[in-house]
Formats: structure tokens, C-alpha cells, sequence
């Protein structure tokens, strides 16, 4: 076991000493279709993390995750398993964080347990079972971080500083070139430039708003049931677009049956068109095997809808999560626009992966961690690649970090937030601290609330009542 002498080498390093993992349940008003399984309700982990420096100062943050089974776990294994699963992972890292020891900067720290005490346990996690159990690398980062940002508010809120002002070298001992490697076909160095060069600074106070149109949500009334919830807020697209003034609107498809997909773009886009949308974007979720499936649709739409075609900003990850495995050679798509890795941007090799095969932007996602996401935008920008901020669908406290993500690293438009649309009153109390945050008007949703250290929650003012800890670990 290290002293904080010889694990400590700048004196606002800190360690983990404590953790707490709460459960928290949330329904959805209707459901949430992703690729071939549907989303009715979802357990957020919430941790908190304590930490303290070398003199003995203390400080406890916060950090909260959706555990989206469908989306970090496809596959044909039971809900139950994979949930259940998830779960106990959490309570596994629950332990394995608040016994660590290594102290750092957050960014440092928490790399540095992705690759020796999560990958570890991850394989662990999936020894000696079958391939078709074994339980994915995106779900274990999913399950990681909320104490990954559990530890960057915590960090903050023991120097009193908002933590976008904390990534420089004043607080790093690393820089990026301990970290990144350049590509082969690029003069970009990385050596001596930290990540607070590539954050924008002030970021704005307002964002954009992506709409989802989910595979399942109705566009007209003929094809309401009935069954639909009764709760104040719009069922149809246009509805939401008048409530919301939106602007931008991501359309899910099938990736499978390239009929539904076109005529889905088709009555989408006429909504579009006529509800003077600026932007759309199309996401196959990783179902995609043949980049000729996705050509022929976007050829199609610009032969005969040029008005649809025009406002399409963005492809979002066509084809499947694991790169390695599936080394589609994607140029021929990201000719005719621009292609957001999503699902398989784990890191900022599977970046550096992803480019070298045709992909041209990234779509980054706090679910992954808060430190993989800030190395993965410096590996994209120092390489002149566009960064979106894609939702999971973030209610509670996770929409704060997920937002504030989207501000500071600077997107190709505003942020992607959903939680609105599909479990608005999960948010209910935070949404009385900061109701920019959780509503969407006028296109936009706005942080001008957010302040304090850390990521700025004001959680102390937040009315909610947690369960008891599912686990708790630590001094």
C-alpha cells in the first residue's frame, strides 16, 4: 500500500477514501425504442465519492448514470441477467474505488483505474462464461462512470473552483502527451498541451436542443391508441416542436428494412420542412452491416427530397459497436456527410481507429466517463475532427454533467436531451433548482443556473430523498 508521499506529487492531488452507490428507479411515459429492444424504465446510479489531499482537507462529490441495459448491453441474454449484472458490478467498483489509493488529478486517476483496476475486473467479470454472455467493455465504462464523475465534482469542490477550470498544467502532473498518441498521417504533438487548450472558455449559457423522434413515437393522430399518458405533456412530434420551439430533431431508424427507414425519413422530413426545422439527423444504432444500406438512402433523399436531405447535419453510428471486429471501411458514407462514431467511441484509440477508417466526427457521452470523453475530444479536435454530445437519455443530476460536457468542449450544434420527453417528472426537484435545464424553450436549454464548484449542482438545495446506499465502501 502507497503513502500519500509517494502516490502524491503535487499538493492538490487527491484519493479516494470513501463511496456510496444508490439505485435509483425512474419508468418512462412511453416507451424508447433502441435498435431491436425497447426501453420502458431504466435504474440510474447515483455514488458519491469522498476524497481528501495530502494535508487532510475533505470533500465529497457527486456522479449519476443511467445503467441502460439495451444500449450498453445488446443481445439476445434476458433483461433481468444484464440488469442484474449491471448492479452488481456497481457494487463491485463501489469497493474497488473507495480501496484504490492512487491519488492525482481526477483526469489522471481516473484513467489510470480504467486501465489497471476496471479492466481487471471487467475481465474477471467474464471469465469462464460463454462469448454470448460476456458482458460488453461499454457496459462496464457505463457502470464506471458515475464515480469517474463522481470524482471530477469532488475534486472541484475541494478546491472551491468549477472543474473546467481545473484541467490545465497548474493541476495536472501529466500532460496530454502522457496520454494520446497522434496519427501516423498527422504533425499533430500532443507533448506539453493540456486538456483546458482544447475546452472553450466562458462556455455558453445556452444550448441547442435535439429532439428525439423515436422509432415508436406517433407523427399523427391517426395513429394514436388511446393508451397514450395523459400528463400535460405533447405525445406528437408537431406538438413538441410548438411547445419546445425546437429546432433540431434526430430520427431513430431500423438500420434492417430499409422501406421503414426511407419512408420514416420521408414524414419526418416533410415535418421538417414545414416546421421550418434547421437541422436532422439520422441514427441507425449499430445495425448497419453494409455502408451501400445507408448510401442508397442518403443518395435517394437528395435526389428526391432536397429539402430533407439539406437540413441531415450528421449520420450517427450506422455500423457496429465494436470497430475492432468490424472494420467497415466507411468512406463512401462520410463522403456524402458527415459520420459520428457514437456507440463505439470507448476511447481515443477507438477515435484514432474510427478516423483512419472514414469516420469524420465523434459523439461523446459523459456515460463513458468524464475523463475518457475530455481525451477523446482533445484526440478529435487536434485532428480537425466535429464533436457532437449525445444524450442517454440523462434525467436527474446526470443531465448537469451531460450538458456542461456539450458547452465546454464545443459541438457541431448544441447538445442532444431527451429526458424531457420520456421521464420528465424523474427530474422533478432538480428541475425546481435549475427548470432551464430540464425543459426545453425556445429550442434551447440553458445552465444559467449551474454554480458553486464542482459541476456546479447545487445539490445541497435539491429536494430529493435517496434511498439507502445499495453499497458503501471506505472510511
Amino acid at each position: 500500500m502507497f503513502t500519500l508521499s509517494q502516490i502524491m506529487s503535487k499538493n492538490t492531488d487527491v484519493r479516494v477514501v470513501g463511496a456510496e452507490l444508490y439505485f435509483l428507479p425512474v419508468t418512462t411515459r412511453v416507451p424508447l425504442k433502441f435498435g431491436p429492444e425497447t426501453l420502458t424504465s431504466v435504474t440510474c446510479a447515483r455514488v458519491r465519492l469522498r476524497v481528501c489531499d495530502a494535508g487532510g482537507r475533505m470533500a465529497e462529490g457527486w456522479g449519476e448514470t443511467p445503467l441502460s441495459v439495451q444500449w450498453v448491453w445488446p443481445g439476445n441474454l434476458s433483461y433481468v441477467e444484464r440488469h442484474e449484472r449491471l448492479k452488481c458490478f456497481c457494487h463491485q467498483l463501489t469497493v474497488a474505488w473507495a480501496s484504490w489509493g492512487l491519488a492525482g488529478h481526477p483526469l489522471e486517476v481516473g484513467l489510470d483505474f480504467q486501465t489497471e483496476c476496471l479492466q481487471s475486473l471487467w475481465r474477471a467479470e467474464n471469465q469462464g462464461i460463454e462469448p454470448e454472455r460476456a458482458m460488453p467493455w461499454l457496459a462496464a465504462l457505463v457502470c464506471c462512470s458515475a464515480f469517474d464523475l463522481a470524482l471530477h465534482d469532488a475534486y472541484g469542490r475541494l478546491h472551491q473552483r468549477d472543474i473546467y477550470d481545473l484541467y490545465g498544467a497548474d493541476f495536472m502532473t501529466r500532460d496530454l502527451g502522457d496520454f494520446l498518441q497522434p496519427s501516423q498521417d498527422s504533425q499533430v504533438c500532443f507533448k506539453g498541451k493540456y486538456p483546458s487548450e482544447f475546452l472553450i472558455h466562458p462556455a455558453s449559457k445556452t444550448l441547442a436542443a435535439w429532439h428525439l423522434v423515436g422509432g415508436l413515437d406517433p407523427l399523427s393522430a391517426s395513429e394514436l391508441t388511446g393508451n397514450e399518458p395523459s400528463d400535460g405533456h405533447p405525445i406528437l412530434l408537431e406538438d413538441w416542436i410548438e411547445r419546445d420551439g425546437l429546432t433540431c430533431l434526430k430520427i431513430k431508424l431500423r438500420g434492417t428494412d430499409s422501406g421503414w427507414d426511407w419512408d420514416r425519413l420521408e414524414r419526418v422530413g416533410e415535418i421538417a420542412v414545414r416546421r421550418q426545422i434547421r437541422w436532422l439527423t439520422a441514427d441507425f444504432n449499430c445495425t448497419v452491416m453494409d455502408p451501400e444500406y445507408v448510401n442508397a438512402l442518403l443518395d435517394r433523399l437528395r435526389m428526391d427530397l432536397p429539402a430533407v436531405s439539406s437540413r441531415i447535419l450528421y449520420v450517427e453510428q450506422p455500423f457496429p459497436y465494436e470497430l475492432s471486429e468490424h472494420p467497415i471501411d466507411v468512406h463512401s458514407v462520410s463522403e456524402r456527410k458527415p459520420l459520428f462514431l457514437d456507440e463505439s467511441a470507448h476511447d481515443w484509440r477507438q477515435v484514432r481507429l474510427g478516423r483512419s477508417l472514414g469516420w469524420t466526427g465523434v459523439a461523446l457521452k459523459t456515460c463513458k466517463t468524464q475523463s475518457g470523453a475530455i481525451l477523446s475530444a482533445c484526440w478529435a479536435k487536434a485532428h480537425g475532427m466535429a464533436l457532437m454530445v449525445q444524450d442517454l437519455t440523462n434525467p436527474m443530476l446526470a443531465q448537469i454533467p451531460h450538458v456542461r460536457l456539450a458547452a465546454h468542449v464545443g459541438t457541431i450544434m448544441g447538445v442532444e436531451t431527451n429526458a424531457m420527453q420520456f421521464y420528465p417528472e424523474a427530474s422533478r426537484p432538480e428541475s425546481l433548482v435549475h427548470p432551464g435545464l430540464y425543459q426545453r424553450r425556445g429550442g434551447v436549454v440553458d445552465l444559467g443556473s449551474l454554480g458553486g464548484s464542482g459541476f456546479g449542482y447545487r445539490e445541497d438545495e435539491i429536494e430529493r430523498e435517496l434511498p439507502a446506499p445499495a453499497a458503501v465502501a471506505g472510511d
